[in-house]
């Protein structure tokens, strides 16, 4: 067994994260990946709220909390490295997804390109509308490493790319995509970057301004460890002009004559106007204390759990890893010999160490291209300690 390194505990207080975290000292909790466990702060922030609608109402509750929703923007301005009104919230990651994808003109003949990672709730509208339009849909190779292949994106661009749909982090295979090289090599030819980074932020430094991309969406439920139900979308100022959004309401629109609206400015024009206050407060409450612990702290501790958890996988005979990337992050996937993804999981739930199942439909061009059906997913956060995956290592040493 590997011993622990001291990169990650050596930066984040385990002590404290443990103690905000009382799900943490339940088990082996491995699906941050999935739905992480929410830390003290963020429940209480949800919780007070909803008491507080319960005194007074739903809007008398909002109004009162209204500075801390607009400085919600500014704290995830200041988290993904954009301005403040190039920042919206939405219910998911996935509706933060559809509603950028739908505002991008598309044509016949035009040309969307997916990484080979791309998930399955982004392919199937990609697909549809593809369709409906007289579109194509082409996924980019991959290279040795698994990530996607910069030189051969290159090979494939033109002036009838008009969206590049990136994953970040798979959701079944450990990697971490290059995003600004291909953000770089996307915008020589005019196309747009959609950045799906569910699986990156909260584990990962996410910005916009470095990284070069145009549209970002993300979820609160994962790495972030915010309530479920909330999601955020980042849209550059840069390409406004250039996205017509048709998902809209009284809120990102007004109705300013008989037969005539006027849209928002801002990414605020892909918010609706209603939404969860308490969650939304929660999911703000989440990325500060994320800022407050440090993304860069968060990243060491993240890969210094993987690390070890990977190398404990790795001397099992009859388990494989199998992670992809020459740069990995909180996500380690692996097989057991003569025991089904399923089995594993539900055996080990049976002695309280949370897994998941990463299944065929939800990454079928990756999977497919390596002959997976299923594969184990776990994804230890910050809060697990050394000895919580060592014990997970040996559950699944004496799985039959």
């Amino acid at each position: 067994m590997v011993e622990p390194a001291d990169l990650g505990t050596a930066m984040i207080d385990l002590d404290r994260v443990r103690a905000d975290t009382p799900g943490s000292a339940n088990g082996v909790f491995l699906d941050s990946a999935g739905s992480s466990l929410t830390p003290r702060p963020v429940v209480d922030e949800v919780i007070a709220h909803l008491r507080r609608e319960e005194e007074i109402g739903g809007y008398r509750a909002a109004a009162e909390r209204l500075p801390d929703l607009e400085a919600g923007y500014e704290v995830f301005a200041e988290f993904l490295g954009c301005d403040p009104d190039e920042v919206a919230f939405t219910d998911s990651a996935t509706r933060s997804w559809l509603a950028a994808f739908d505002a991008i003109p598309l044509a016949e003949g035009d040309r969307l390109l997916a990484t080979e990672a791309e998930y399955g709730g982004n392919a199937i509208p990609l697909l549809r509308r593809a369709a409906e339009v007289g579109a194509t849909v082409e996924p980019i190779p991959s290279n040795a490493a698994g990530e996607l292949d910069v030189d051969a994106l290159r090979g494939m661009l033109d002036e009838r790319v008009k969206l590049v749909s990136l994953v970040q982090v798979p959701t079944n295979g450990g990697l971490v995509n290059p995003v600004a090289e291909v953000a770089a090599a996307a915008h020589e030819v005019g196309a747009l970057v959609l950045l799906d980074a569910c699986q990156s932020i909260g584990q990962l430094p996410v910005s916009a301004s470095e990284m070069g991309v145009d549209i970002i969406t993300g979820t609160g439920r994962k790495w972030l460890r915010g309530p479920r139900g909330t999601g955020v979308l980042v849209v550059r100022k840069s390409i406004r002009d250039r996205l017509h959004p048709r998902l809209i309401d009284l809120h990102g629109a007004l109705w300013t004559g008989t037969s005539e609206i006027t849209l928002r400015s801002d990414a605020r024009v892909y918010e609706l106007w209603e939404c969860s206050i308490a969650d939304r407060l929660g999911l703000i409450a989440a990325a500060r204390y994320a800022l407050d612990l440090g993304i860069h702290a968060i990243e060491a501790a993240v890969t210094d759990r993987a690390e070890r958890l990977r190398a404990g996988l790795a001397e099992l005979p009859r388990v494989q890893v199998r992670d992809q990337g020459t740069q990995q992050c909180g996500i380690v996937t692996f097989t057991v010999e003569g025991v089904s993804a399923e089995e594993v999981r539900d055996k080990l739930r049976a002695q309280d160490i949370t897994v998941t199942v990463s299944g065929l439909t939800s990454t079928r061009y990756d999977m497919t291209r390596r002959g997976f059906k299923e594969l184990v997913r776990a994804s230890p956060h910050y809060f697990i300690t050394p000895e919580q995956i060592d014990a997970a290592v040996e559950a699944i040493a004496g799985l039959r």
